[in-house]
């Protein structure tokens, strides 16, 4: 039966050529989608995976780029039992490299205290060296700076040459590669001369990184830390406090919001009035009131100024990321696969009628319902299964050209598990669109059959 089937698919070239080519658009789409949520939850996962230790940031703030917290809690958290090295980071964007504004890929500066990120036991860009040598206690107040081999290829710049960035003129000193899309975007140098630059308020800092000293297990540190800072300093950010007002008008409250957070992003940090950290008051640092009569604060943990977050807490935000970002990608595909099956509908259909009178004798000498059922099956399962096959190689095959035409800008990654899925997805596909032509002929009375051809 299977061999018959063949046959058949065969003898119309032109049509099964058709339903073919729909399931293959449909399926290549479907692996080149998914190829970017699986590329980016691999990217994420190496790249939490390099940083074993706790990051502080504000409440609420998506990345550190817009965190904002007090420089002073640094000798706090130092102190704290369980902590054995606390690294303080400075963020903002680089707007201006060698003349050129900076839109994407990002580029961002960062601020680092070189003697206590040199302390640390796990230096994500230290060990990454592959060109000249990370910063030390020389380069402190110095313009020397490290930048990744991204940028450094960018640019025609090696150690030892002069980068421009927002008009001050760095010297290269390393070369850092991380092969993580979301490391390989920052240029590194002195904490007070990157304030200097990026017109950064001198009390504040974007985020701190924690080394666990092995006493205190991730949790009861988190907790310590949460239960210090508690009722603190600045209040959880929100994307909402760009507005100075609204304007009772839904709509244009929020194309203020994003006119002022593009402003804000794309702003070149030229004068000591321009928008930078410099513009943004320093957070209060005050103590939680406690309630009369009662020693306990106020406070709840909806007032924690900071988030302090473990690679899980980090794995469980993704994850729910990649749920909603497969239900997006759901939903694009669902066009090609509809496109799809109608296309092997059609065919199907098309081939059934034409063929009723092949079917009448078929039964007649003896052939079941069934029998043609499954022959039905197999020749739509054919189309449906060629399609897939061939959908999958032209998907594979797109995110390795994409990743090597862009490697600092993507990173598709078409799973094994991915490819079976879909290669799985297209024969059940081929076999339901199938089902309705073959019940239809699956009906019809042997001699009448016979009668209509």
């Amino acid at each position: 039966m299977f061999r018959f089937a063949i046959q058949n698919v065969l003898s119309r070239p032109m049509r099964t050529a058709l339903a073919v080519l729909g399931m293959t658009v449909a399926i290549m789409g479907m692996v080149s989608l998914f190829s970017i949520a699986e590329g980016l939850t691999q990217v994420i996962g190496n790249t939490l995976s390099r940083a074993p230790g706790l990051v502080a940031m504000q409440r609420g703030a998506p990345i550190p780029l817009f965190s904002t917290l007090p420089k002073s809690w640094l000798l706090e958290l130092e102190s704290l039992p369980g902590i054995s090295a606390v690294s303080p980071e400075c963020w903002a964007r680089a707007n201006v490299i060698e003349g050129k504004v900076v839109v994407s890929p990002p580029r961002l500066l960062c601020g680092s205290d070189i003697r206590r990120r040199n302390q640390l036991q796990t230096g994500i860009y230290r060990e990454d060296i592959v060109a000249g040598r990370y910063l030390g206690d020389a380069d402190v107040g110095t313009l020397n700076c490290v930048v990744s081999r991204q940028i450094a290829e960018e640019h025609g710049k090696h150690v030892g040459d002069v980068l421009e960035v927002n008009g001050y003129e760095l010297t290269l000193v390393g070369i850092y590669y991380t092969g993580s899309l979301l490391l390989d975007v920052a240029i590194i140098l002195d904490d007070g001369r990157f304030r200097e630059m990026a017109r950064f308020d001198a009390e504040t800092v974007s985020s701190f990184y924690i080394e666990q000293d092995g006493t205190a297990s991730d949790e009861e540190l988190l907790s310590r830390i949460l239960d210090h800072f508690r009722g603190r300093g600045p209040r959880s950010w929100q994307a909402g406090a760009l507005l100075t007002g609204g304007t009772g008008n839904p709509l244009s409250d929020i194309a203020r919001v994003l006119d002022r957070a593009i402003k804000e992003l794309g702003r070149p940090a030229e004068g000591p009035e321009q928008a930078g950290r410099g513009s943004r008051e320093s957070p209060p640092d005050s103590k939680p009131t406690a309630k009369a009569g009662s020693g306990k604060s106020e406070s709840s943990v909806e007032d924690d100024p900071m988030e302090v977050r473990l690679a899980a807490d980090w794995a469980g935000r993704i994850d729910k990321f990649a749920e909603d970002l497969d239900l997006a990608l759901w939903l694009l595909t669902s066009l090609g696969v509809f496109i799809a099956l109608v296309s092997v509908i059609n065919t199907m259909l098309m081939s059934v009628t034409e063929r009723i009178g092949e079917f009448g004798i078929l039964r007649a000498n003896g052939w079941s319902k069934l029998d043609l059922m499954q022959l039905i099956a197999w020749e739509s399962f054919l189309l449906g299964i060629s399609g897939g096959a061939l959908g999958c190689l032209l998907g594979w095959s797109l995110t390795i050209v994409v990743n090597a035409a862009y490697p600092h800008r993507f990173n598709l990654f078409a799973s094994p598990s991915l490819l079976l899925f879909a290669l799985g997805f297209s024969a059940v596909l081929g076999v339901v669109s199938g089902l309705y032509p073959a019940l239809w002929a699956a009906r019809l009375n042997p001699m009448e059959a016979i009668r209509r051809n």
